[in-house]
């Protein structure tokens, strides 16, 4: 189709400046030249934009490229009537917020109905008083206004929300580039986990690294809240806890000290945030694991054959008592010993019913697959967290390390 000449109606229809406020705007759309000429003085008059079109190919063409706020079309008319251009436009995706009035001089219920059904606004006949053609008109541009507004919000939510999950994207990549790399920490101890940060990115951290000479450190953390903070402050524990700064805390690496000297470092916020931390040490000649717990209750040790046991304590979570002091407990490693420090995201799935998945659960499962591989017992975990809340993903970040005491000739064999 060959692109329409635009015929403005009026000095009104000179182009504004850009950024520049403008009056609403109008489309005619009528092969009547008397018509157009009364309808156009009528609306000009009360402070439109009119643009005019005379049949119903040249009128579609105009609507694409001016989207105007309001169209007025006529019933019957050359090339295109004005209920197919109507189906036309609910088509395009562009132009489904435009608004479209079907003029005609019959107000029969039937073409009524089927003017709705094929996708007008509403009617306006052409044998209308000026007060009640005054009154659509304004309804009309009142209507399409708020329909653009709506518009405008919900492209402006979308904006924001893809903003949002680039950054909690570049977040939880950050975040996973500080976990450590499954395998063989130290001669001795086979290491796996699996990570799930939920959809609002938490503060979920964990570590297992070398701590000197004779020491395996061992920490997992979680700093309250969700998003992009939440996980910055996490990132800060971590830098707290690298074995160079934890050497000036503390020597002999107690995590009793740890958690003290955390607990001065990291005092409750103005906003109510706060740390739940668990670190352990484990002394490689002796196999020796000193442990604390700042409000952390997800660390299970696993024997063969025998009952699992938890490894908390009933001290405060970080910051809430800023004299506060963490008493450090003990455990022997043994061969086949398996060690699981779970996030809260594991095992506080809810069901459908807000029923806690809860920790005897987990524990059960990690019983069960005792003799499995630990990449399989973790598996499992998260398969039946998952099928316990039935959805795909979690509510907060969903974390399970889990380390085994092996033969230190096994440590060629891949057991992951």
């Amino acid at each position: 189709m060959e692109e329409p000449s635009l015929e403005v109606s009026g000095s009104q229809g000179d182009r504004v400046a850009e950024g520049v406020p403008r009056a609403a705007t109008i489309l005619l759309v009528d092969d009547d030249p008397i018509f157009r000429l009364i309808m156009v003085a009528r609306l000009e008059k009360l402070g439109y934009r009119v643009f005019q079109a005379e049949d119903g190919g040249q009128g579609l063409e105009m609507i694409r490229r001016l989207q105007p706020d309001l169209t007025i079309l006529d019933w019957i008319m050359p090339k295109m009537d004005g209920p197919d251009i109507c189906e036309w436009v609910r088509r395009d995706p562009l132009l489904k917020s435009s608004q479209i009035f079907l003029m005609s001089g019959h107000d029969r219920p039937e073409d009524i109905e089927e003017g709705l059904n094929r996708g007008a606004d509403g009617f306006l006949s052409k044998d209308a008083s000026p007060l009640e053609i005054t009154a659509r008109v304004q309804a009309g541009i009142r209507s399409s206004a708020l329909v653009r507004q709506l518009a405008y919000a919900r492209d402006a939510i979308l904006a924001r929300e893809q903003t949002l999950e680039a950054e909690l994207q570049s977040a939880a990549s950050f975040i996973e580039s500080l976990l450590p790399s499954p395998g063989v920490p130290v001669p001795g101890i086979h290491l796996s986990w699996h990570y799930r940060p939920s959809l609002t990115l938490g503060g979920d951290l964990f570590g297992v690294t070398r701590w000197g000479r004779d020491y395996l450190g061992l920490f997992m953390l979680d700093a309250s809240g969700h998003g992009v903070s939440a996980a910055l402050r996490a990132a800060s524990m971590v830098a707290f806890l690298h074995p160079d700064n934890l050497i000036r805390v503390s020597e002999s690496y107690d995590p009793g000290a740890i958690l003290s000297a955390a607990n001065r470092r990291f005092p409750l916020s103005s906003e109510g945030e706060y740390f739940t931390l668990w670190v352990g040490a484990l002394h490689l000649p002796t196999w020796r694991l000193r442990y604390a717990s700042a409000g952390y209750a997800g660390v299970v040790l696993c024997r063969p054959h025998a009952n699992s046991v938890w490894l908390e304590q009933a001290d405060l979570a970080l910051g809430f008592d800023p004299d506060g002091t963490f008493t450090t407990g003990e455990q022997e490693i043994r061969l086949g010993d398996r060690l699981y420090l779970s996030s809260d995201g594991v095992y506080e799935a809810l069901s459908a019913e807000q029923v806690m998945w809860g920790k005897e659960r987990l524990q059960r499962v990690i019983e069960r697959h005792a003799t499995r591989p630990v990449d399989y017992a973790i598996d499992q975990c998260f398969q039946a967290s998952r099928a316990w809340q039935q959805a795909e993903h979690f509510r907060d970040d969903a974390a399970l390390v889990g380390l085994e005491r092996v033969d230190e000739q096994q440590d060629g064999i891949t057991l992951l």
